[in-house]
């Protein structure tokens, strides 16, 4: 009874989209965090995929392949959402590789494809230099040296001794969790939390 009450007074203070968004922000961390624990090799070459649900061998990757697989363990599957809108949507999104139609092979592993993606869903959030701005589960994207973009999964934990969140990403040696947030230029920052989009399959980690 006591619990009953307790979720009730959780869901007047906080509404159910917000607890629903916690839920999913918590899952989404801890699948990104699982991929920290396995060896990955840095690879971001064009390789043929199946649809849906396709997916790079397990032991490589890049940056982009980190979130794609941690949306996968909330089944929701970012290559056929991302597919789907640049069908109908195919001249709103970057002309940088001289492609003349969408490409589900590659296309949602491409940070400014990704960029352009959850803008259109009203995932956009203004990017801030105040640490607080950034909640687990955001999403943030940069620009490194060389003009090369990336993005990584905003962690529920701090850096020792301050107020700002650790990141979980692969830059180049596989994913890890680390200080990164303000070493290099914001170029955006997301929250994106819709219904899942496809049931679960074999391959997918199970919702924690």
């Amino acid at each position: 009874m006591t619990t009953f009450i307790c979720t009730l007074v959780l869901i007047t203070l906080c509404g159910p989209s917000t607890l629903f968004a916690q839920h999913l922000s918590a899952n989404l961390i801890a699948a990104a965090r699982a991929r920290t624990q396995l060896p990955e090799r840095y690879d971001g070459s064009y390789q043929i995929i199946p649809y849906p649900h396709g997916d790079v061998p397990n032991d490589r990757g890049v940056c982009t392949d980190l979130v794609i697989r941690a949306y996968r363990a909330l089944r929701i599957d970012l290559q056929v959402l991302v597919h789907e809108d640049m069908k109908r949507n195919f001249g709103r999104y970057p002309q940088m590789w001289g492609l003349q139609k969408p490409d589900p092979n590659i296309d949602h592993r491409r940070v400014p494809n990704l960029r352009t993606f959850f803008a259109r869903q009203g995932a956009q959030l203004p990017v801030s230099q105040q640490p607080s701005a950034y909640q687990p589960g955001d999403l943030v994207t940069w620009r490194l040296p060389r003009n090369l973009p990336h993005i990584g999964i905003v962690s529920d934990q701090k850096v020792l001794g301050t107020e700002r969140p650790k990141i979980i990403h692969n830059i180049g040696a596989g994913p890890v969790e680390d200080d990164i947030l303000f070493a290099y230029p914001i170029t955006g920052h997301y929250r994106f939390y819709p219904k899942r989009s496809s049931p679960a399959s074999q391959s997918e980690v199970p919702i924690l």
